[in-house]
């Protein structure tokens, strides 16, 4: 986005050094935080560069003059170009900058380039750039400074260094930098440059509390730095608590633990109509008592060690009837009923119908199903340990189990069991929760980094298949244009004309060659390709007899030139040398010919069918024939579908096939589905699509977070109830 030719590439040294230095010197906890937050960057790029297009024909839509306007639709054109290699080359930098905390003295660094002057650009653009960039930085400092210092402080704890904020890979400096330096190519106005850098910050600054937190959290639950408050969060709740605190009164200045009191009381009021589900069946003349907290969770696990036999065959383990039997056999050993008190029975019956509702999502598989059903208990006690699990959407124990839900998307039916690498990691955590987890929440702190650094190397793996796929797609697409572009040029020269067949066969076998290598080089509105058409026009003109009394004289002029058009595009297409001179010979003697008034063209044929290359892309899908009205439901739900999308196919009864869009190719307008591993499985049309939704053949998959959608749910359901009431 600057154009500086002297930009030195961040941490340069430490990239030197990369090549012989491996990126196991990192110690694996920051390679943890490194991939969680790439993560979230890389949605955060992909959003920007969704709604770039949007703003900048707005932008061009309210343009003064043409100029101006012309100004955003090359800037458009050049955007959409270059996102891949914007997005490739700020996440490259990204990785790069945490090779260089082991690699880079901090005392020798000096500032990102982003908060420096840049020699070469005018005054103008380079102070109107940097204040914009420092404008954003020190937004983001104001906002979640805190958090960032702490970040750094345990950055230095890890690696026995003395960096400071601005040099955090990070740091909003540096995140600045990555997209200046990945998008130093793009040839746009500074005025564009200024609308981009308000999209970064929108889209991928605007969530570094997010980004800042949950780096911490990796961090602290490792045992770095642990003693260090949390920063005050920019939220106090997630979504589905803030929905109930509405209810009440917002209380984002509210300390934390007032926040996490607050939410749980909302909580409580909505759950008053449904105590007494958890209770012992037994005498009402018998004495009750109610239940301590530490006693429930010693319950608790104990319950928990028979879940595996109860749920290994299926998912509907009711957590509160076994909780009541259990309830029930101690009270009858002690002669006092025992139940338990209010606040412990809300959180049972809450996450209890959250895990209903899990179970009967359709977006998880049912297979894994029975896995996720065992986790209830481990859920439960850490919830009774602690209330923020209600209310703090990056809780360790919430987060474990959203990111087994989303690894868990594509994971088909069909899948085996005992083979799949998903389905045995996920069963490992499951274990090992009910076999260790007693009153520490910590151990979910470990599995979620453990399971994390897992689904990080199967999705960069996917995402590298899913990229070359990608990439073939769009080639085929723009080959399969370029080939019928030169149809359309031949049977528009050819069609309709009496020539000597050598010559149509030169024309659809060698000169067609020629045309789709211009026309994917250059495209067909350059002056290459008009050259080219014409050549093909003036050899067709040169082979058929005229009644101008001119056309001797015309064509001994243009020989020389033809020929010379003819060999120099044969050669470039690597055309039969041997083949190029016996054409050539004989079209000496076409032309001969025509001249001559005595001599006849022998075999003339009418060129009567339409020319059909033998070059088309065998992979390609015939577009579907059939057509919907624009604003029919089914087309606006293929047009709702994002890159990275999820969608079910119903290929029988018995079978479904999970798979995720990885390309649409606007060219030809095909739709390319890959499996969770990142082969491909599957391409439609954009009709056929929504074909396929409308009859209910294809369902789009919800891949928002699973335990806040069942949340938010729960929330809505027990609203309706008390409203009822």
């Amino acid at each position: 986005m600057h154009n500086d030719g002297k930009v030195v590439p961040l941490h340069k040294a430490a990239t030197d050094q990369a090549t012989h230095s491996p990126l196991a010197r990192l110690p694996v906890i920051l390679l943890q935080v490194r991939d969680k937050a790439a993560q979230q960057l890389r949605q955060g790029l992909q959003d920007l560069f969704d709604n770039a297009d949007d703003t900048l024909f707005e932008m061009a839509d309210r343009a003064r003059n043409d100029v101006e306007q012309n100004i955003f639709f090359e800037a458009m054109r050049d955007l959409r170009l270059k996102r891949k290699h914007i997005e490739r080359g700020f996440l490259e930098l990204f990785f790069e900058a945490f090779v260089g905390l082991t690699q880079c003295d901090p005392a020798q660094s000096t500032l990102p380039h982003a908060l420096v002057y840049e020699e070469e650009a005018p005054r103008t653009d380079d102070m109107e750039r940097s204040v914009a960039i420092e404008t954003m930085v020190g937004r983001v400092l104001n906002r979640d400074g805190f958090a960032l210092g702490q970040l750094t402080a345990r950055f230095n704890a890890l690696l026995g260094e003395s960096r400071d904020d601005p040099h955090n890979p990070l740091g909003p400096a540096m995140l600045c930098e990555y997209f200046l330096q990945a998008g130093r190519n793009l040839g746009v106005e500074i005025k564009v440059k200024l609308i981009l850098l308000k999209l970064f910050e929108r889209y991928v600054l605007a969530s570094t509390d997010q980004l800042y937190a949950e780096a911490n959290q990796l961090l602290s639950a490792t045992g770095v730095l642990p003693e260090l408050k949390p920063a005050p969060a920019r939220r106090a709740t997630d979504q589905a608590a803030a929905s109930v605190r509405s209810e009440a009164r917002e209380s984002d200045h509210l300390p934390a633990d007032d926040s996490v009191q607050e939410v749980f009381a909302a909580l409580q009021e909505l759950l008053l109509h449904v105590r007494g589900s958890v209770a012992p069946t037994l005498e009402p003349s018998v004495v009750a008592q109610p239940i301590s907290t530490r006693d429930l969770l010693r319950l608790l696990s104990h319950l928990q060690q028979y879940v595996p036999a109860l749920t290994a065959a299926q998912d509907d383990f009711d957590l509160r009837n076994q909780l009541e039997q259990l309830l029930t056999r101690v009270s009858v050993k002690s002669g006092k009923s025992r139940f338990v008190g209010g606040a412990d029975e809300d959180v049972i019956n809450l996450i209890a119908m959250v895990f209903e509702c899990i179970l009967d999502d359709r977006n998880l598989p049912d297979s894994l199903k029975a896995l996720i059903a065992r986790l209830q208990i481990p859920m439960l006690k850490v919830a009774v340990l602690d209330k923020s699990f209600f209310s703090r959407s990056s809780h360790p124990a919430r987060r474990l189990l959203n990111e087994i839900a989303d690894a868990a998307m594509g994971w088909g039916d069909c899948d085996g069991d005992a083979r799949d690498s998903l389905y045995l990691r996920i069963e490992q955590v499951v274990q090992r929760l009910l076999n260790d987890f007693v009153d520490d929440p910590t151990i979910f702190s470990e599995l979620l980094a453990d399971f994390l650094a897992f689904t990080g190397d199967e999705r960069r793996r996917s995402e590298l298949l899913e990229q070359r796929l990608r990439d073939a797609e769009e080639g085929r697409a723009k080959t399969e244009l370029a080939r019928r572009r030169v149809e359309r040029a031949l049977n528009q020269a050819l069609l309709g004309k009496v020539l000597p067949p050598s010559v149509v066969a030169f024309v659809r076998d060698a000169w067609s060659k020629v045309l789709l290598l211009t026309c994917l080089k250059h495209g067909d509105q350059c002056a290459e390709w008009q050259a080219d058409v014409q050549t093909m026009e003036q050899l067709i003109w040169s082979v058929q007899r005229q009644d101008d009394p001119e056309f001797a004289l015309r064509l001994l002029n243009l020989v020389p030139g033809l020929l010379k058009s003819l060999r120099n595009g044969l050669s470039s297409s690597a055309f039969d040398p041997f083949a190029t001179s016996e054409f050539f010979s004989e079209l000496e003697a076409l032309h001969v010919r025509v001249l001559e008034p005595s001599q006849e063209v022998d075999h003339l044929v009418e060129v009567s069918q339409r020319i059909v290359l033998p070059i088309a892309d065998e992979g390609a899908q015939t577009l579907s024939a059939a057509r919907l009205p624009e604003d029919d439901a089914s087309l606006r739900q293929v047009d709702q579908l994002r890159l990275g999308s999820w969608v079910a196919f119903e290929e029988d009864e018995e079978h479904t096939l999970r798979c995720k869009l990885a390309a649409i190719i606007e060219a030809t307008g095909k739709y390319v589905f890959v499996d969770r591993t990142g082969m491909k499985v599957l391409e439609h049309s954009r009709i056929g699509l929504a074909q396929a939704f409308r009859r209910g053949a294809a369902r789009a998959l919800d891949d928002t977070l699973l335990f806040d959608r069942a949340l938010e749910s729960v929330l809505g359901n027990l609203r309706r109830l008390n409203r009822g009431k």
